[in-house]
């Protein structure tokens, strides 16, 4: 691990009230033991052993997934910040779209979760290049190939359009190698047992971040793309319900909380699937040890998915299972693909993201795919 990393691991244990563990590396890991404690940072070798024993087999998607294709995914963090939800666990799935939810909600600890085992691979790259970049513009900077400004310590107040119009005018990184070197070093020091084709699969995922640069899309296998996806670039800069830039990136308090929980470990990327027999209530099971209730959980669109597949029920089985905050919630995307426009609909988004209280859902007996994602919503605008 580069000093960069030993020296923040210790701070960010420190900063969160608790004695920072011991962070080690190891090639395989250990018998996975549950963090007793919300407080300090949790070691690499207890990271690598959480995402062991949550992981199920890997499935397959036809997508890679590398950004989301949401367009209006912020249009619920003003709801969020008006139920006023914070701590506890977050679990969400997908690419980096949940770290604006966390920015947020500032969870204690957070599972990600993707029946695709590339999705746990993307995120050790997020979270290698992550912890190497105490600020926004040296992140997208590490994430895109591009030669960070020399004054990046004082960027911090700078807004998002800046960084990002930086980012589009910086030139490439001489040494690209040494970027990817230095990436790869960071992930093989987690502990996790990866292979040459998962080290090889980090590198292709960062290379596609540094061909397209801000510029890229979400990319389905065997389907044409869509003129509603968003670019990375878009979704940086897109704004909440009241108009307000919110994402993770959009300034450097938010990206500050991501950062800190990179930092402690307590961003750990799992392979499940959310109606599968093992990863959803595992991670309740370490939710209890910890002392942790669930205050949100971001399903993307994966329920249509279940719902058309028979597993819906086991979904919302696994949901129940898990120590659910009373105030806890789904945040979900729906696109009209097999149905009208969702009453959440912002104008001018051909997706809707919602919010459904985790009650509602674990309440069940819902009659269509539709029922389940419009019942018992909760108004994304300001209440009266």
């Amino acid at each position: 691990m580069g000093w960069w990393g030993r020296a923040t691991r210790l701070l960010v244990g420190l900063f969160l009230g608790g004695t920072a563990l011991a962070v080690t590396s190891c090639k395989a890991p250990p018998v996975a033991q549950s963090p007793s404690s919300l407080q300090g940072a949790i070691s690499d070798a207890d990271f690598a052993a959480l995402v062991a024993r949550i992981s199920e087999p890997g499935g397959f998607f036809d997508t890679d997934n590398l950004i989301s294709n949401e367009g209006g995914y912020l249009k619920v963090v003003d709801a969020l910040a008006r139920l006023g939800l914070k701590g506890g666990a977050y679990v969400g799935v997908g690419p980096d779209q949940s770290f604006s939810y966390i920015a947020e909600l500032r969870p204690d600890i957070v599972f990600m979760t993707d029946v695709r085992r590339d999705n746990m691979l993307q995120h050790l790259l997020l979270k290698a290049l992550m912890e190497r970049a105490p600020t926004r513009v040296e992140f997208l900077a590490g994430l895109h190939g591009r030669v960070p400004p020399s004054d990046a310590v004082d960027w911090g107040e700078r807004s998002v359009d800046d960084v990002m119009s930086y980012i589009d005018q910086s030139g490439p990184l001489v040494d690209l190698e040494a970027l990817r070197d230095e990436v790869a070093t960071a992930v093989r020091e987690y502990g996790l047992p990866l292979t040459v084709e998962d080290y090889a699969t980090i590198g292709r995922f960062h290379q596609t971040f540094i061909d397209a640069g801000p510029s890229l899309r979400f990319t389905s296998f065997g389907r044409p793309p869509r003129p509603y996806y968003p670019t990375y670039r878009q979704l940086v800069l897109k704004t909440d319900f009241d108009g307000d830039q919110s994402s993770y990136l959009a300034s450097a308090e938010r990206y500050e909380v991501v950062r800190a929980l990179q930092l402690s470990n307590r961003i750990v990327p799992v392979v499940g699937d959310m109606s599968g027999q093992r990863a959803i209530r595992e991670m309740g099971v370490v939710m209890r040890a910890m002392g942790a209730e669930l205050e949100a959980f971001d399903t993307s669109n994966v329920e249509f998915y279940l719902w058309r597949g028979g597993t819906f029920e086991a979904w919302r089985a696994n949901l129940e299972s898990m120590p659910l905050a009373d105030d806890a919630v789904i945040i979900r995307s729906y696109f009209p693909t097999g149905g009208g426009y969702h009453p959440s609909t912002v104008p001018g988004y051909y997706s809707a993201q919602t919010l459904q209280p985790g009650s509602v859902l674990i309440e069940g007996g819902f009659r269509s795919y539709w029922d389940a994602v419009t019942r018992g919503i909760i108004s994304l605008g300001p209440i009266g």
